[in-house]
């Protein structure tokens, strides 16, 4: 028994802003962190090891950070895990708007897939699902399946992105009459099984992982 992705739509599932959580098949959890490192839109950072962390602890890691006026570069951390064949990288700190798109995560023959809800966004920003293989994007949605930021229904390549739309559309989406939240779930299950996700809520939320901060290269 897996604990799935739907728990992401509770909210503050993970912290107060949300989520930015990256999963990868083909690579291990230190090679996700890299990649990801070197996927920032305004750094050019390296992924530093600072041991292993809660949530609490590494908050508490990047509060002291944010405070050095000195520092430079983001404010990033990042926890790391793996479920099943996924490795996975949770982002803590200001990672809103840092990151580029998942596709130059996946070059190599990795597939990586974005989850991700800028929660506390006052435009109000929807869940966002990307999905890479490859370097190239095979699927993308708002997670709300609202025709909202930019563009409505599945996106990438025609194949997947019919099959994707197709399994929305057996689950009842789109739905105006339910509330977001729930769309939001039903859409993480919708990917969950498409994908075969999965993540580990007991050791994101309440345990200790291996963890890296992002610093300037």
């Amino acid at each position: 028994m897996t604990d799935g992705t739907t728990w992401l739509a509770a909210p503050q599932s993970i912290a107060p802003g949300g989520y930015h959580v990256v999963l990868a098949r083909g690579l291990a959890p230190e090679e996700l962190a890299d990649r990801l490192a070197d996927n920032l839109d305004d750094w050019q950072c390296t992924a530093v090891a600072v041991g292993e962390h809660t949530s609490a602890s590494l908050d508490e890691l990047l509060r002291e950070r944010f405070d050095d006026p000195f520092s430079g570069g983001p404010c990033i951390g990042l926890r790391l895990g793996r479920a099943g064949d996924w490795a996975y990288a949770v982002a803590y700190g200001c990672w809103q708007s840092e990151f580029g798109s998942v596709e130059p995560v996946s070059r190599d023959g990795v597939h990586a897939c974005l989850l991700e809800y800028q929660e506390e966004n006052g435009k109000p920003v929807p869940p966002q699902f990307e999905y890479a293989h490859d370097g190239r994007l095979l699927s993308a949605f708002n997670l709300h399946l609202d025709g909202s930021w930019g563009y409505e229904g599945v996106i990438g390549d025609p194949a997947t992105a019919a099959r994707l739309q197709d399994l929305l559309t057996a689950a009842g989406l789109p739905d105006p009459e339910l509330e977001h939240r729930e769309v939001h779930r039903t859409t993480l299950g919708v990917v969950e099984r498409f994908l075969g996700l999965s993540l580990p809520k007991s050791p994101i939320v309440y345990g200790t992982l291996p963890t890296v901060m992002l610093e300037p290269a």
